[in-house]
């Protein structure tokens, strides 16, 4: 059983991802996190309900559309930190830079308090007239709860097998397998293989088979310089593939990735040499890389010209996490294509020769030294050794850097053009038309007639790109060909800014209390499911084999128990004029510390004495529960950046109904505001990330330090940027600006096309096919496409093809279980001493025949419970129900259970005259060869899986695995002839001994 559930980014323009897999047993998979630029805690409602039912959850790639709810589920979903997520290294790293650059750059990222919520948890609010107007913010994560909570994900390597650990509240995952490969869209990207049963589901959202300056290919094909033409056999013929449709009406550029870069080098080039600004937004994390690592190669390129307008032209990464992300992708150059590999080893060879070199010079006289030291070092910077790239990290680095006249190209995060650097930048640059803006990726607004997907300032200037209602400039490219650019004449567009306020008067009391009832909500939820915890750990397997409506039925009785404690707060609360400390009640007061007294006055029950608790120790029928995590050493802390990051004492204090000290909050200052760059001494350096990632040495830091700050930061005081501490309310100012600049495409999104998702979905071969993760009409074309390919290569003309073809909207479930059925088979004692096994591979492999009969004997090899002894009937009583049974329950209790038994002597001989031996392995023609060589036998390759031996015995091996066997001495005579017959048997004796012969009888 296999059903799939878009939870996020099924027919939508939205680019954010959330999926839902559910297999046998009630065993639940998420993929992905995915969050647009809105950060409407709204569309994570689905996600909320699920998480109480969730196995582990599966991360994809590091960019918004993937993994930007992730901090937010942690931070105020309960339950969710002890869900096993699994994601590949990279995926880690930059993904942790990405969501402390959307939390230092946007108050958004905070997500504002659905007004339901506040009737429902405010009595306050409910008086009040402020109505839709009032926008509270929910407590944001910290830079270092982010880093804490990206500790607890377990990190895997491409092409590794991996059976994943289920969270605590989980049925058993009965042997589920997942397997992570590269996905080629994103450094660490990947495609997961999910293997549970008989259920194969091959999740494949947002890939790209072109192989690019720093990433490779996917892997369907092998990977990057595999060159195959079929697709690797774990990646083949899946049950179920599910793919995403992005894309799908693009045709590929001709010219591929080379005409690609020099289009956008042709760009900038036409720009800055008008002395104009080249604005480029992107990802802060992920397609960043691929464009840092061009453009500052394309300055290295450009800087032996002195003609070039690139010697006048400075190079800019504007991202409140720069460094960081810079630093973490210089680690992990191992996950990036083979020729990035190779330059950084010319690069190493070549500075470990010019050191040596160095150190042989002190041997000579001091002219001669002198002299040499003068020559200019012939040192080859490694790929991410930026040269010309410089990182802006913060706004005062960026409003001086506006304030210099000269030409310049900007990578500003992003992409959205909705929060960080780049909107910012746009606003700035907008008056002048010599400036140029570069979109890197489709927005997909064409065909959202119903989308109900709010377009973003991004979206916005796509639109104007596609609609060329001002007219178009044609530039002249290095190539003689034409670039369009399209002007805008003054265009008026909306800027919206969030501004984060402190909150005053009756706003304060509303605010708490709402955090009243939301402490009250998790400590019920809580306690609630610690009983079911304590539970399911007791869980015997045979829970996996239940179907599927069981499950369906727990999740009702899990939200019926939500929805019961949620309506009993809301109506306790719709009689609190505010919140103190009788009003909170006992239960709030059990976890404050330092509190001494307590009137009871007038209490009942529990609250007429003076709370005191004494915490229970969780044990089991061994002993008392221990945490590993406790007991690792320095170096196995943290496998992701070398600290421990899990934050187990200091996160105490922090959590939702935990009392904090005003000046320990860590981002309080002398006036009572917090700064957005963490603590204090993260303030002083500039750098919020300072600590985090792997070092560098001394020269390399200095190196880096002096890019960062460049031209742009003449001073080191700080300008961190002034946050209320405490609650806090969302403003917003709206602004108009006449954009005057030009807007170019260049697609550096690095997502499949039409061409490679017409072609490569064939070769798979799946089963069954799910489309997500596109615009409707680009999901209905590739659909009806696809069905087209299905009933061509059968040669019917009729419906059926379109069963196996599933377009779910966002919250459809459907069904793509594999049609087959699996039958458990049980072996006669009789059969089972007749086997013969052999060894292939180190694989015991054994052929049977047998007839299948059923028995209504129990099985042996189960476990039934044992009955009392005074249930055993007296001689000559009858037989009836004891007392523990019912006449239904031993009805039902009989069933015939299939058993294959030995044939009896009157079938042998029929049997005999049918079967045919069987040749089980895997024969390798390399193998074959050096076996034929190492007993005096002339063995050479003839072509493509030809094996020709002594002349005159040649081996074929087909594509499919089949042995060919040939001669060319038939009409020899003499020795030659005895020599050809000695020839064609020992290989022939060869080729047998390297396959298991198996008799069919």
């Amino acid at each position: 059983m296999f059903n799939f559930t878009p939870l996020l980014g099924a027919l939508s323009s939205s680019p954010a991802s959330q999926s839902l897999l559910e297999f046998e047993g009630g065993v639940k998979v998420l993929i992905d996190l995915g969050w647009d630029e809105t950060f409407d805690v709204a569309q994570l409602k689905s996600l909320e309900r699920h998480v109480s039912s969730l196995s582990l959850i599966l991360l994809t790639h590091p960019t918004p559309a993937h993994i930007a709810a992730f901090a937010h589920c942690c931070k105020h979903f309960p339950l969710f930190t002890q869900i096993p997520i699994y994601a590949t290294t990279p995926v880690i790293s930059l993904g942790r830079t990405l969501l402390q650059d959307i939390y230092s750059s946007t108050p958004l990222a905070s997500t504002i308090i659905p007004q339901t919520s506040l009737s429902e948890g405010s009595y306050s609010y409910s008086s009040t007239s402020l109505g839709e107007s009032l926008q509270l913010l929910l407590q944001p994560p910290t830079l270092d709860e982010i880093a804490s909570y990206f500790s607890l994900i377990n990190p895997l390597k491409y092409s590794q097998s991996h059976q994943p650990i289920p969270s605590p509240f989980s049925p058993p995952l009965n042997g589920l397998t997942i397997t992570a490969y590269n996905a080629g869209h994103t450094l660490g990207g990947t495609i997961w293989h999910i293997q549970h049963g008989m259920e194969s589901v091959v999740y494949a959202v947002d890939w790209n088979q072109v192989r690019e300056n720093v990433l490779g290919g996917a892997a369907w094909l092998g990977g990057s310089g595999a060159g195959g033409a079929e697709v690797i056999e774990q990646l083949r013929k899946p049950t179920a593939l599910i793919c995403s449709t992005k894309g799908a009406e693009r045709n590929p550029l001709a010219g591929g990735r080379t005409k690609r870069d020099d289009l956008l080098v042709d760009m900038i080039r036409t720009s800055i040499a008008k002395g104009g600004i080249v604005l480029i937004p992107t990802d802060s994390s992920a397609r960043v890389l691929e464009l840092a690592y061009l453009l500052d190669h394309a300055w290295r390129k450009e800087s032996n010209n002195a003609n070039s307008p690139f010697q006048k032209a400075k190079l800019y990464f504007a991202s409140k996490t720069a460094d960081a992300t810079m630093r973490y992708a210089a680690s992990m150059l191992e996950w990036m294509d083979e020729n990035v590999v190779r330059e950084f080893e010319t690069s190493t060879a070549n500075t470990s020769q010019h050191q040596h070199t160095r150190t042989t010079s002190k041997q000579l006289n001091e002219q001669e030294r002198a002299g040499k030291d003068s020559r200019p070092s012939e040192k080859l910077d490694g790929p991410f050794e930026f040269k010309h790239l410089k990182l802006v990290q913060r706004k005062s680095q960026m409003e001086r850097l506006l304030m210099i006249e000269s030409p310049m190209v900007i990578l500003a995060s992003d992409s959205s053009l909705e929060w960080g650097f780049s909107k910012d930048f746009l606003v700035k640059i907008a008056k002048d038309p010599a400036n140029l803006i570069i979109l890197t990726r489709d927005y997909g607004i064409a065909g959202a007639e119903h989308d109900e997907h709010v377009l973003s300032l991004g979206s916005t200037v796509w639109g104007w790109y596609q609609e060329r209602k001002d007219g178009v400039a044609m530039e002249t490219g290095s190539d003689g060909q034409h670039l369009e650019q399209v002007h805008t004449n003054g265009r008026i567009i909306d800027i919206h800014y969030a501004q984060q306020v402190a909150l005053e008067g009756k706003e304060i009391q509303i605010h708490q209390q709402y955090l009243a009832s939301q402490r009250q909500f998790q400590n019920a939820l809580q306690t609630s499911t610690g009983i079911n915890l304590e539970s399911s750990a007791d869980a015997i397997d045979e829970t996996s084999s239940t179907s599927s409506s069981s499950t369906d039925q727990s999740d009702p009785e899990r939200q019926g128990k939500a929805l019961n404690i949620s309506t009993t707060i809301a109506h306790a609360n719709r009689n609190k004029m505010g919140v103190n400390k009788e009003i909170v009640g006992v239960n709030a007061l059990l976890h404050q510390p330092g509190l001494y007294d307590y009137d009871v006055r007038g209490k009942k029950g529990r609250e007429s004495l003076f709370p005191f608790t004494t915490k229970r120790r969780r044990g089991d029928d061994f002993g008392d529960l221990i945490r590993p995590e406790d007991y690792l050493r320095a170096e196995e802390r943290d496998e992701v950046n070398g600290q421990d990051m899990r934050g187990t004492e200091s996160d105490k204090d922090t959590r939702l109904g935990q009392k904090r000290r005003w000046e320990n909050s860590g981002q309080s200052n002398g006036n009572g505001r917090r700064g957005s760059q963490g603590s204090a001494k993260r303030r002083k350096s500039g750098n919020p990330h300072e600590g985090d990632g792997p070092t560098k040495g001394n020269g390399e830091q200095k190196n880096l330090q002096a890019q960062n700050v460049g031209d742009v930061s003449e001073d080191s005081e700080t300008d961190a940027e002034e946050v209320p501490l405490g609650p806090s309310k969302l403003v917003i100012q709206k602004s108009k600006v006449q954009v005057s600049l030009r807007i170019a495409f260049v697609d550096f999104a690095g997502m499949h096309d039409q061409r490679s998702l017409t072609m490569l979905i064939p070769l798979i071969q799946p089963r069954k096919v799910v489309f997500v993760g596109g615009t409707v009409s680009e999901t209905k074309w590739l659909a009806e496409d696809y069905r087209q390919k299905l009933k061509s290569r059968s040669g019917i003309a009729d419906e059926h093809f379109t069963e196996d073809v599933f377009c779910p909207i966002v919250g459809e479930t459907v069904s793509a279980s594999m049609d087959t059925n699996a039958w458990t088979v049980k072996l006669s004692e009789a059969l089972v001493r007749r086997l013969r096994w052999q060894s292939v591979r180190g694989l015991e492999v054994v052929t049977l025949m047998g007839r299948l009969t059923a028995s209504s004997e129990p099985d042996q090899g189960t476990t039934e419970v044992p009955k009392p002894k005074r249930q055993k009937l007296l001689k000559g009583e009858a037989e009836g129900p004891t007392l523990n049974e019912t006449p239904q329950a031993i009805d039902s209790s009989i069933e015939p259970i299939p058993v294959l038994d030995v044939l009896p002597a009157s079938m042998i001989a029929a049997t005999r005259s049918v079967t045919q031996p069987l040749h089980v392995g895997d024969l390798r023609l390399a193998d074959l060869r050096k076996l034929l060589q190492s007993t005096g036998y002339t063995a050479e390759f003839r072509g493509e899986g030809t094996l020709l031996i002594d002349d005159l015995v040649a081996i074929k091996k087909s594509s499919t695995g089949q042995i060919e066997v040939e001669s060319g001495g038939l009409h020899l005579s003499g020795s030659r002839s005895r020599e050809y017959d000695d020839s064609f048997h020992t290989v022939k004796r060869k080729i047998y001994d390297g396959l298991a012969v198996i008799a069919g009888g």
